[in-house]
């Protein structure tokens, strides 16, 4: 699925002086984060971060500040494309450094939105997949997790889940084919919602134009706060 038309056209930059914007991002959201920047016509850099630190999640807050220090200089604007992800430190450093990210606790509800809030309500037992995390299923979760290895680790891991949920960004057989092997592998029942990219798109598109980023009822830190922080 492309990314959503905003009917807007390109503002008149004559005479003004451009921004220079990055992105520094988890590489999970590197294919999509590259077609919206092209889609909207931003003049965004992006430098992706290793998917694999979801695996170990006390690195993704220094592995984003060293991204932070390295384009600090080169950049008017950073923009951190990540969701809490087990870094619970992440929004205090931003605060610090100035930089912002979209809201949401992690990519599946920025990608889903209220339809994420829906299929919790529905089933809190719900595995959610992406088409990141389809297609980097063996190596991101398979070989990094070593449940070959430890096979006693699928039910711990596991174990309570009761359905998987696959939020599509970009309709492909092979990738409805591979979700429903992994539904298969944990032993649950698959549903697919396609939902294309969703907030994930609509907050960036809010950020780069310093207007307030649209949320769900589960748009929360994880400290209990009423929002992330948003550009000032």
């Amino acid at each position: 699925m492309k990314p959503a038309d905003s009917g807007a056209s390109p503002p008149d930059t004559a005479g003004e002086t451009r921004e220079r914007t990055v992105m520094v991002a988890c590489a999970a959201l590197g294919k999509e984060l590259r077609e919206i920047i092209d889609h909207h016509g931003w003049d965004v850099d992006l430098r992706v971060i290793n998917a694999r630190l979801h695996n170990r999640p006390q690195l993704i807050t220094g592995a984003v500040a060293e991204k932070l220090a390295e384009t600090r200089e080169e950049y008017d604007r950073q923009v951190v494309v990540y969701g809490h992800c087990g870094a619970s430190d992440l929004d205090a450093m931003l605060k610090d450094t100035g930089a912002v990210r979209p809201l949401g606790p992690h990519c599946y509800e920025m990608f889903g939105g209220e339809e994420f809030v829906k299929l919790m309500e529905e089933e809190p037992g719900t595995f959610f997949l992406t088409d990141f995390l389809v297609k980097s299923w063996r190596n991101l979760v398979v070989e990094g997790l070593l449940l070959e290895r430890h096979p006693d680790l699928k039910e711990m891991l596991f174990g309570n889940y009761r359905r998987v949920a696959y939020l599509v960004q970009s309709e492909e057989e092979k990738l409805l084919a591979r979700a429903q092997e992994i539904a298969d592998w944990l032993g649950l029942p698959l549903i697919t919602r396609v939902v294309g990219y969703g907030h994930l798109e609509t907050r960036l598109a809010a950020i780069m134009d310093r207007e307030p980023q649209p949320v769900t009822s589960v748009t929360v830190g994880i400290e209990g706060y009423d929002a992330y922080p948003t550009l000032s």
